[in-house]
């Protein structure tokens, strides 16, 4: 018998997770110059990172010999105070999938449930199989979570909801409304995880005061990230809001020196730059106009989004969307196919500069010519 063959089942039968196509294997598949590729794929901030904390990260390599500080007492301090939780109640992470991941291995095991909307973040469905319980994907609601439907899913061995606010990939928002009858009718002894990792980009009469609501619900687990605005996709970074009993267990579980010193420098940095914050949220709001604009002008259906990207539907068949997605990349422009989340009739780009976008429309207008 082969040694893999005494893994359990569930764990050979993951499917990874597929992250969007970096620019060197693009390069190197089609011979394109690495300077001429723009990937608009991954949900990354356009600008790059916030200069001071580019600067901080810079600045503290002379001690990369040394362990980070593996309770992350600073950022943890800054969290804090910005938020006003205690820092008994926060969880940091690499990255906010860390901190997903992290509250699965506390709640799940075997023969437990997780309920996840469909359409949602592939990472939801993939932390719970890891761990060996079941998944529960409720039907979506215009692409959308259906939060009663949700609700209604949940069973006596359901330990966990995830609900994306706003969802990844589709860019849909469960209204504060919503989202805050949804914690009242939940059962306490199952948690919810509110996903956040794309609220900075929300207008502000959009943000749910979801902060408000960690005093009152116990079970409320708030996730978020400082690879999106905050531009700092690479040293991953992310962090939980919650009860300190709740983030007691979280932090039994994670690792040593799950952050890295770089990482909880350029956080605490970034936290400070409240301006490129503003311009990141500013660009995306002008992008987002330009792409809508341009899709209207093409004809393209697309999903209204709250996030700094959008999915668009490809007419025709749905073998016609790996050919656009293909003839993009011809083009050196990489975007996010999302047959993987059901949805083998879109493409996800996310928002870029104002040239990016520009050529991302101007190489799609010929391109869904060609098609049937």
């Amino acid at each position: 018998m082969n040694l893999c063959d005494f893994a359990p089942e569930y764990i050979r039968s993951i499917q990874p997770y597929q992250p969007g196509k970096p620019i060197s294997e693009l390069a190197r598949e089609l011979g394109l110059n690495e300077a001429y590729i723009i990937k608009l794929a991954s949900n990354e901030n356009p600008l790059g990172a916030s200069p001071i904390a580019l600067d901080a990260m810079i600045n503290t390599l002379h001690d990369i010999a040394l362990y980070p500080d593996g309770s992350g007492f600073e950022l943890k301090a800054a969290l804090s105070k910005r938020y006003d939780v205690a820092p008994e109640q926060i969880v940091l992470g690499n990255g906010s999938n860390d901190v997903l991941d992290l509250a699965a291995r506390v709640f799940l095991k075997p023969g437990a449930a997780a309920v996840y909307s469909q359409h949602a973040f592939a990472v939801y469905p993939l932390v719970t199989q890891l761990i060996g319980a079941n998944g529960i994907a409720v039907p979506a609601r215009d692409y959308g979570h259906d939060l009663p439907a949700m609700l209604d899913a949940i069973t006596p061995e359901t330990r966990i909801v995830f609900i994306a606010s706003p969802n990844n990939p589709t860019g849909t928002l469960s209204g504060e409304e919503e989202l805050l009858q949804f914690m009242e009718r939940v059962s306490r002894d199952v948690l919810v995880v509110m996903d956040e990792a794309y609220y900075e980009y929300l207008p502000e009469a959009s943000k749910p005061d979801s902060l408000k609501w960690l005093k009152q619900f116990p079970n409320l687990l708030i996730t978020r990230t400082f690879s999106k605005v905050y531009g700092l996709a690479g040293v991953r970074v992310g962090f939980g809001l919650t009860h300190p009993d709740v983030a007691n267990l979280m932090n039994r579980v994670r690792q040593p020196f799950n952050v890295s010193s770089i990482g909880l420098v350029g956080a605490l940095a970034a936290l400070r730059d409240a301006e490129f914050v503003q311009r990141s949220y500013a660009l995306n709001r002008a992008g987002m106009m330009q792409l809508t604009d341009g899709f209207r002008k093409l004809g393209v259906e697309y999903i209204p989004s709250y996030g700094n990207f959008i999915s668009f539907r490809v007419k025709g068949a749905a073998a016609n969307t790996p050919k656009v997605y293909q003839r993009l990349l011809q083009q050196g422009i990489i975007v996010r196919p999302l047959g993987i989340y059901e949805m083998p009739h879109h493409l996800r780009v996310t928002i870029g500069l104002e040239a990016q976008n520009t050529r991302f429309l101007d190489s799609l207008e010929p391109i869904l010519g060609e098609l049937d």
